[in-house]
């Protein structure tokens, strides 16, 4: 008789490492949304992967980050130190040989967990000293009791098939968590907002880096299986929602377009999407707007 496997894995570190990039390719499909901006991942998502008698419940974070006051920057460091308690094993990713102050703290985080902790440096095909590797990750395991030091790309889907066993041969016995064809605990109204927000940050990331959140404000399907989404997008000065909109409207047809692109391969039914912009001062450090926008930010983490 088969016996069941079922392994809660975290993904760590600090921001613009390849957290997102890393879930999305162990997965097969894209469900974390990417940028080359830090901090584009805010919020704690589950990505779930069955195969056979093994599920393994993969939990991307937001980047730990320091230096950051506002409420959403607490929020977002609390959901990645949450993340990391109660797993069967932690991914602590790093970009190459490149060390920061960040990545010092999300070290002391991982240096503390009780179950498998395997180091992950990823962007090896953008390393160009190889042999650096070697001694790097000497260094960092004299303060950290790594399992296992695993070079990858995300990316270009380099050393994922060794990430893969050994996530397999430290995944413990009990039962599967979420349904076999089950890829996330989040809704699709949540992947509506972040595929909008993506698109944000792609296309705007210079001009807007963190200055944008977006709220689903209806979702409905109609009878010929239609998905209408209308979306609202926060920004905190009149002058960022005219960079938004674009002249005649123009980047907020180019946003809508891409994103409607993205929800139709992702839901699989053809999308009507309405966008809207409203500033709202403040808004990242209002705790109230960050409850409605779908963040814990209680604590002083």
């Amino acid at each position: 008789m088969t016996v069941s496997r079922c392994a809660v894995v975290a993904i760590v570190g600090r921001p613009n490492v390849g957290k997102s990039t890393l879930l999305n390719h162990l997965l097969g499909q894209k469900l974390s949304i990417t940028s080359r901006k830090p901090q584009t991942t805010r919020h704690q998502l589950l990505g779930v992967k069955t195969d056979g008698d093994l599920q393994v419940i993969f939990v991307d974070t937001p980047g730990i980050h320091l230096g950051q006051s506002k409420a959403i920057n607490r929020a977002m460091n609390k959901a990645a130190a949450s993340a990391m308690t109660d797993v069967d094993m932690t991914l602590l990713l790093c970009d190459r040989t490149r060390w920061t102050d960040e990545d010092e703290l999300a070290l002391q985080m991982a240096s503390e967990q009780s179950g498998p902790v395997a180091l992950v440096v990823n962007k090896i095909d953008l390393l160009s000293d190889r042999n650096a590797l070697l001694p790097f990750a000497a260094a960092l395991s004299e303060r950290c009791q790594f399992d296992a030091v695993l070079p990858v790309s995300a990316l270009r889907q380099q050393g994922l098939e060794t990430l893969n066993q050994y996530i397999d041969q430290h995944a413990p016995a009990g039962p599967h968590l979420f349904p076999d064809d089950q890829i996330t605990d989040r809704s699709q109204r949540f992947m509506a907002a972040e595929l909008v927000r993506e698109k944000i940050i792609r296309q705007l990331g210079d001009e807007l880096p963190y200055s944008s959140a977006v709220e689903i404000e209806s979702f409905s399907e109609d009878a010929r299986g239609v998905l209408h989404i209308n979306a609202l997008i926060l920004v905190e000065r009149a002058g960022q929602k005219k960079i938004l909109i674009g002249e005649s409207g123009e980047r907020l047809k180019s946003i809508g377009a891409a994103a409607r692109k993205d929800m139709e391969r992702a839901f699989e039914a053809k999308v009507m999407l309405q966008l809207w912009v409203k500033v709202k001062s403040g808004w990242s450090d209002d705790l109230r707007a960050l409850k409605t926008l779908g963040f814990d930010p209680s604590g002083d983490a």
